[in-house]
């Protein structure tokens, strides 16, 4: 399949990062499609840890050519954070592409960020204040400053001094913190030089690699239901992490794309933020935290835990058209006595089988669970299918019904190899 695409299914942090460093192995390009800095992706390997928050995943394979799309606003400082960190334990980013049209993060973006939020009072969106928000605001607003004109650093310096004026005269007018432009001026035309060798045309490198019969593996950050038309709106992400983002960030059209992988844990969870159906706030939902390990890769703030919810997961599939899904996590259900999984919502005496379209009426649904015996043994060295205890199977099949797609890969533990290829 020349051209796969991996989404998150639910609202982020479903292990991504594990299933396309696992897929990663057949393909010759890894392209991440949307968002920033905002979003973290770890993989393990053996004793290391790597914790990315712009390098596609596949960076950690010498084979693959990691390309960042047009789609994504990237964060210099953060760019090269990263590099360097990666560059130091042996992996080498040389052979990473930025597109030219992807749009940059100035400290402005950051600053603006940071004062809306503050200015909603409890009613906080949750943002990571990475000024990812602010970022796409500029490139929707025509004023944004995009990787390309980097290339010509005269200008670059001329265009980055006069949108920092500007910017600092607006925020002073706003009563938020003003920033020093000649120390902005300083440090980002030194980083412009540096990101100028990485800068390429990719939407022609992409095509170019489907017409020489190279896979292609396009990765998005966050996920379906922080997606910014099809999310729970307004709390969600400033891009579309849906697959339909992956063609308008990377410049691939639709019919390139083969096969579209939504990624699942066995339960749910959200950071920030917005309703929550199935959301757990008592000593089960303490344990789902304590044993998944749910703390933010970049912020490392707490995830609110919850049951899995098929009735969102079908809208996913909807929404993306998933061809499957690779469900992570199964691990973490190793000791409960009783899993549940959501298949329907009920609101005022009638049960819903689909994802309702207004953030209020999501806010009063009543989950429809169907309880299950859980398997109290561990999975952890659990390679087949076969292997899997009966109740582990009954579990991925009734998700499998109640979603319409097969699911494909399962997750058994936090290393690289922790899994198994179900159906």
């Amino acid at each position: 399949m020349p051209v796969t695409v991996v989404v998150g299914a639910q609202w982020g942090d479903e292990g991504k990062a594990k299933v396309i460093d696992l897929l990663s192995k057949e393909h010759g390009y890894v392209v991440r499609y949307q968002g920033g800095h905002n979003a973290g992706h770890t993989v393990v390997v053996g004793d290391e840890r790597y914790a990315l928050q712009l390098i596609p995943s596949g960076i950690l394979y010498d084979h693959v050519v990691p390309v960042i799309g047009n789609g994504v606003v990237v964060d210099m400082v953060t760019l090269f954070n990263e590099i360097d960190t990666l560059e130091r334990r042996g992996i080498s980013c040389a052979r990473l592409i930025v597109s030219s049209h992807a749009h940059l993060i100035f400290p402005w973006h950051q600053a603006w960020d940071a004062h809306a939020e503050a200015g909603r009072g409890d009613d906080k969106i949750g943002t990571t204040l990475k000024g990812i928000g602010p970022a796409y605001a500029d490139k929707a607003r025509r004023v944004g400053i995009r990787a390309g004109e980097v290339l010509d650093a005269s200008a670059f310096a001329i265009s980055l001094k006069d949108r920092a004026t500007a910017e600092n005269v607006a925020l002073a007018a706003a009563g938020a913190t003003v920033l020093d432009v000649d120390a902005i001026v300083e440090q980002f035309t030194v980083l412009a030089a540096r990101l100028a060798p990485y800068v390429g045309d990719t939407v022609s490198e992409l095509h170019d690699a489907l017409a020489a019969g190279h896979q292609l593996l396009l990765e998005g950050a966050q996920a379906t239901f922080l997606d910014l038309d099809h999310g729970t709106y307004p709390y969600v992400t400033s891009s579309n992490p849906t697959s339909g983002g992956a063609c308008v960030g990377t410049g691939l059209g639709p019919r390139d794309i083969d096969r579209i992988v939504g990624i699942t844990k066995a339960y749910t969870t959200r950071v920030g933020s917005g309703p929550f159906p199935t959301e757990l706030l008592d000593e089960l939902g303490e344990k789902l935290v304590d044993i998944g390990r749910e703390f933010g890769t970049v912020t490392g703030r707490r995830r609110r835990p919850g049951w899995i919810d098929c009735v969102m997961l079908r809208q996913a599939v909807r929404l993306n058209s998933l061809t499957e899904l690779a469900l992570t996590k199964l691990d973490v259900f190793d000791t409960f006595e009783q899993v549940r999984v959501c298949v329907g919502y009920r609101v005022g005496g009638t049960t819903l089988r689909h994802y309702p379209d207004r953030i209020e009426l999501l806010a009063d649904v009543e989950p429809v669970y169907i309880d299950m015996p859980g398997w109290n043994q561990s999975l952890a060295a659990v390679r087949e299918p076969g292997q899997l205890p009966a109740q582990a199977q009954d579990f991925l099949r009734l998700v499998e019904r109640e979603v319409g797609v097969p699911i494909r890969i399962v997750g058994v533990g936090a290393e690289r190899d922790d899994y198994l290829l179900w159906s």
